[in-house]
């Protein structure tokens, strides 16, 4: 594979998100091999994009189902594509959710369905305000004793943890696409309380990023 990093390019096909796949793939994988229940469940994406992480995770955990999703009916074809490829038969075909339209979950009959849900690399190229979708869906999908794992560099407290995350801010401010940029974990944490859930826990992961774990406020999660 070519290490070369290519031009930002957020589109959930293009190079630059498969090149930033698969560097994070291999430290998420050791953070769900941690966290994920033992026992049979079935775990959401939210916005697999290409689905690149949703199949690679899923042969890890063949006692878990994975279903993807996507706002971008577009990718499906390649979702389910790469499933079949790779022989994935714990992978489901993928729903469509849009974080911004409540009724996309609400309607899904799934309620406490799931015992995780992840999602990875969207606040960066997301209006922060997807926030309250994702943890007010989180609340109605997820199990009693579920986690929401959202992973990606933010801000900590309106700074920045390295010099690196203070550029690639200034580069995603130079597009001049308004909703692009760092988010702050405690905008996070704020929309999490509006729905009963708390950050868990802030794991620091490579290239100055982070896996946030959400949950409610009575759950334990594996550690």
């Amino acid at each position: 594979m070519n290490q070369e990093k290519p031009p930002l390019d957020p589109h959930p096909l293009s190079e630059y998100v498969a090149w930033a796949g698969a560097r994070n793939r291999e430290p998420i994988l050791n953070v769900l091999k941690e966290k994920l229940p033992k026992e049979p469940g079935v775990i959401l994406e939210i916005a697999s994009g290409s689905g690149m992480h949703i199949n690679y995770f899923a042969p890890h955990f063949k006692h878990l189902f994975f279903q993807p999703s996507e706002q971008d009916t577009e990718v499906f074809d390649n979702i389910k594509s790469i499933s079949k490829e790779l022989g994935n038969d714990n992978v489901y075909a993928p729903l469509y959710i849009d974080l911004t339209k409540p009724e996309t979950w609400v309607n899904l009959d799934k309620k406490n369905a799931y015992s995780a849900i992840f999602c990875i690399n969207i606040f960066q190229v997301a209006p922060i305000s997807i926030a309250d979708g994702m943890m007010e869906c989180a609340t109605q999908l997820l199990n009693e004793n579920g986690f929401l794992l959202i992973y990606g560099p933010f801000q900590i407290d309106g700074k920045f943890n390295s010099e690196s995350n203070k550029q690639f801010n200034e580069t995603l401010n130079s597009t001049g696409v308004s909703e692009w940029g760092l988010k702050d974990v405690s905008d996070l944490k704020k929309a999490a309380e509006r729905y009963d859930l708390e950050l868990q826990e802030k794991i620091d992961m490579p290239s100055n990023n982070f896996s946030l774990i959400f949950a409610r406020k009575s759950s334990i999660i594996n550690n």
